[in-house]
């Protein structure tokens, strides 16, 4: 048996992460700063790393995900989750983001991974304590993506429901790796929402195959040159038309004026 005895860092909890051979535990430096570290659990002489989080009193809870290397700390009494992602290669423990909400927790449980929402990509769901409110508020950890397929790389095969020991062979003294699970079957694509507008009666204008109430911008430099020579095109073809007009109405005028002075009409 490997025993751990670290002058700097006093241990709070200890969470096993999976098969990457490492432990990390939460607790307090000789300073009173909560801290974190990491160890090889085949030697525990010294950690490979220690790294100070906050001044803060409140116990550090980790949570770690063997499928996604996702560490994720809470306080008691903080409002915020932090996460890390985990690697078996130095730096060992890279800093993400951290989720924040102005209620303190008291506590946290979480969501088995055959409970999660696998079509909307939750990778993690924490269910808080929030005593002030009387609550215990859902929070999901949600990777985004745009694709709607099924993501793989997300969601390995888990831990499922089906025990791998009876209690005699537990009580034997027997070891079995879990039993594991496809999420796949919990995927359902959700359907696409298609929004149609009511059909209203269109009006339009059309001068020379043009409609003038249409109004579509050019989107490229030729089309709006076209557009530019149909205009030019079009204001000579009015100007000729109107000047016909202008002169059709002399015409008529002179007739007019031809026949009140015919000798007929006097």
């Amino acid at each position: 048996m490997d025993e751990a005895n670290c002058k700097n860092h006093r241990v709070n909890r200890v969470v096993f992460l999976g098969n990457m051979k490492r432990l990390l535990t939460t607790g307090v430096s000789r300073w009173n700063t909560r801290q974190i570290a990491l160890w090889d659990q085949e030697d525990l002489s010294m950690p490979l790393i220690e790294e100070e989080i906050d001044g803060l009193s409140g116990l550090l809870f980790p949570f770690y995900d063997a499928d996604t290397h996702m560490l994720y700390l809470a306080g008691k009494g903080d409002g915020n989750i932090r996460y890390y992602e985990i690697s078996t290669e130095k730096p060992y423990l890279s800093y993400l983001m951290e989720f924040r909400s102005p209620a303190p927790q008291k506590g946290l449980g979480v969501m088995p991974k055959h409970g999660l929402d696998v079509s909307a990509c939750e990778v993690f769901r924490f269910y808080k304590l929030v005593t002030l409110k009387g609550l215990i508020e859902p929070i999901s950890m949600i990777v985004p993506r745009r694709s709607d397929s099924y993501q793989e790389d997300i969601y390995p095969m888990t831990p499922g429901t089906e025990p791998a020991l009876t209690p005699d062979e537990w009580l034997g003294g027997i070891n079995r790796d879990p039993v594991l699970m496809s999420l796949k079957e919990g995927y359902k694509k959700s359907p696409k929402m298609v929004f149609k507008a009511p059909i209203k009666e269109k009006k339009s204008v059309v001068v020379n195959g043009i409609d003038l109430l249409e109004n579509v911008p050019p989107r490229t430099e030729n089309e709006l040159l076209r557009m530019f020579f149909r205009q030019q095109d079009e204001i000579r073809r009015l100007k000729e038309e109107l000047a016909q007009k202008d002169i059709r109405i002399r015409q008529l005028q002179l007739e007019l004026k031809n026949l009140r002075n015919s000798p007929k009409n006097c």
